[in-house]
């Protein structure tokens, strides 16, 4: 029987609500009975996190590394000999450097194989900056550390809606010069091919958003709709994508048109985000797409105003542990059905001697001769 899923998770910022929705969404159950936590942290913060939010009833295992996570438990393990003092509410260059240590560690055994998936608690962006870290947030860290090559692409999603972006951490000063063909079209297609892989969308159906109000106003309020929008979208269509737009995003939004598309290609950040975080509430949660790997966070961020006053809600975290299994197996699934079932046929098929339809033919067995055919015969000789 295959062992279960192991989840890693990565606590993020010790001084946000990472260990509240963590330890809450765990507190199921059932949720050891799915898959095998591996929270990359420290035990003695995670057992202070316990006692502080009254989960009486949770155990938590200290293991050596992820290689040792025991299933049916809720597994700890410890990113290095001693955790930084506790100071809710406050991004300190002490919780930045524990974060990032958890962040490399858990990447350091999803690529060994040692956790199958990645969930990610929210991290300071601020607080993680180092010497040695320049990543403007998790989904660049994770591609430029276990990429291998490939470009991610942020999707945000719940049951009834996905958005990608075509930029994600940028300026707004600087995402008209970085919306060009090469980008939108890019974002269409590796949001078509997640859909089929991770979101088990045979044939999925994408809305694109303009850049400009209005989708520019036939050219015044902006020409990027016309000459680089509405390209990338026609040569997405003669690749077979089914991409329609592009769609002035208040409008697309507010009328519920989103309903109709299995995924949206947003320009920027909080053009996509701000209407979904609004249609998603608590349930939204954020993929990384694209990689190898599978790695999902909640759709908020370290919430420090609330942190360790027992407020937070953990269904994001708890909903982005499930869609990571969910996403996992979907991609297996998808593995199997493409595979070239010829090629298969070809490396497996029996010999030839083995198969019924290439049995050696018999010989025609002689019929015996009548009497008076043997005669005739000792007659001619």
């Amino acid at each position: 029987m295959a062992r279960p899923i192991r989840v890693g998770i990565s606590h993020g910022d010790i001084n946000g609500v990472g260990y509240e929705v963590i330890l809450k969404a765990l507190a199921d159950e059932t949720m050891t009975e799915l898959c095998t936590p591996v929270i990359f942290g420290y035990h003695s913060v995670a057992e202070k996190a316990r006692r502080r939010f009254g989960l009486d009833d949770m155990r938590l295992y200290k293991a050596g590394n992820a290689s040792q996570a025991a299933a049916g438990r809720i597994n700890v393990v410890d990113v290095s000999s001693s955790a930084p003092e506790i100071l809710p509410g406050e991004p300190t260059e002490e919780s930045g450097k524990s974060a990032v240590a958890a962040l490399e560690m858990s990447a350091e055994a999803l690529e060994a194989g040692d956790i199958d998936v990645l969930v990610t608690a929210p991290i300071s962006k601020e607080a993680v900056q180092s010497e040695t870290f320049r990543y403007p947030g998790h989904t660049e860290y994770l591609e430029a550390r276990i990429g291998h090559g490939a470009k991610s692409r942020m999707i945000l999603f719940n049951d009834s809606v996905r958005v990608a972006l075509v930029t994600t951490h940028l300026p707004i000063s600087k995402v008209a010069a970085a919306i060009t063909r090469e980008n939108v079209e890019a974002a269409i297609i590796s949001l078509s091919d997640s859909l089929k892989k991770d979101y088990a969308v045979p044939r999925p159906c994408i809305g694109v958003l303009s850049l400009n109000p209005h989708a520019g106003d036939g050219g015044l309020l902006g020409t990027e709709e016309k000459d680089i929008i509405m390209p990338a979208i026609e040569a997405c269509r003669e690749k077979g994508i089914l991409s329609f737009g592009p769609f002035a995003a208040d409008g697309f939004f507010g009328m519920g048109d989103y309903r109709h598309f299995d995924g949206i290609v947003a320009m920027y950040h909080d053009q996509g985000l701000a209407p979904f975080k609004t249609i998603a509430g608590e349930s939204g949660v954020n993929f990384t797409a694209g990689l190898p790997y599978v790695r999902t966070s909640p759709d908020h961020g370290t919430a420090f105003g609330i942190a360790w006053k027992d407020q937070a809600d953990p269904t994001s975290m708890r909903e982005a542990i499930y869609a990571a299994i969910d996403i996992f197996r979907n991609r297996i699934r998808f593995e199997e059905a493409s595979s070239d079932p010829l090629k298969k046929y070809v490396t497996e098929r029996p010999e030839r001697g083995d198969r019924p339809d290439r049995q050696p033919k018999k010989e025609k067995a002689e019929k015996p001769l009548s009497e008076e055919e043997n005669l005739n015969e000792q007659t001619a000789e």
